[in-house]
């Protein structure tokens, strides 16, 4: 009973969170709807590139919820049986496929539905090492899926990489940018694991400007990514994730399917 209690009034607080933080409501929102964008457009052009060997000196404009955190599954509440669930519908006609500057990033469209609320796929990106970690531990490649509501929330989904065989999904990726092309991503299912349980938490974007408010979905299960695949992208992108954050006095929400 009292872990359901814990969990109830935590969700209630990331759905206040969500809306925003401040009681400037309409500034908040504005805010959230600049910041939805900015590892696909504020930060898009390679000129701006982000130095992840000097993470000190990033412009910083946010308090004690920031992200990527370092996941400790034992200390994780379990969240009720019937929350949490995650739907997604996204397309498969990519608008952009670029090598940005500090990642490979796709601009796509579809839908998620994320604890009964509707969010759009904006874009996906990647980091390598993973920027979470589980219990301490990085995996090779994470995946974020950035979705935002029309209310300027941001839902980040982030998913795990692990070596084992080819993923046809990534692969295209890795085409399309290798050979600067737009080809659709015909198997973007590959890259999202069929077993949605997932860790939660509240947290911030992990590029400049950092900012909170930032509602996280884990996904529990990895994915499959070719030993070659991971080179591939190492040789783009051997090191573009932020070092794990504190994880204060924040708690962590598990969901299992």
């Amino acid at each position: 009973m009292k872990r359901k209690t814990l969990s109830l009034l935590l969700l209630s607080f990331t759905a206040v969170l969500a809306v925003g933080c401040t009681s400037n409501k309409s500034a908040s929102d504005a805010s959230d709807k600049k910041e939805a964008k900015t590892e696909s457009t504020t930060h898009a052009k390679k000129s701006e590139h982000i130095d992840y060997d000097d993470q000190e000196e990033w412009e910083f404009s946010a308090g004690k919820m920031q992200s990527p955190i370092d996941i400790v599954t034992k200390k994780a509440e379990v969240m009720t049986p019937d929350t949490g669930t995650i739907t997604i519908d996204y397309g498969k006609d990519i608008t952009k496929a670029e090598n940005n500057g500090h990642s490979i990033q796709i601009t796509d469209g579809g839908t998620s539905v994320i604890n009964g609320r509707n969010f759009t796929l904006s874009q996906f990106h990647f980091h390598a090492e993973s920027e979470h970690t589980v219990d301490g531990k990085h995996y090779p490649i994470e995946a974020h899926f950035v979705n935002t509501a029309q209310d300027g929330r941001i839902a980040v989904i982030g998913v795990f990489f692990k070596e084992g065989i080819e993923n046809k999904g990534f692969q295209e990726v890795l085409d399309d940018v290798n050979n600067d092309k737009n080809d659709p991503i015909t198997d973007l299912n590959d890259m999202i694991p069929s077993n949605r349980s997932y860790y939660h938490y509240l947290g911030s974007l992990t590029t400049p400007p950092l900012n909170e408010n930032v509602e996280w979905y884990v996904m529990k299960e990895p994915v499959e990514v070719s030993s070659a695949q991971i080179e591939e992208f190492k040789k783009l992108y051997s090191h573009n994730n932020r070092e794990v954050q504190p994880l204060n006095d924040r708690s962590i929400l598990e969901h299992d399917e």
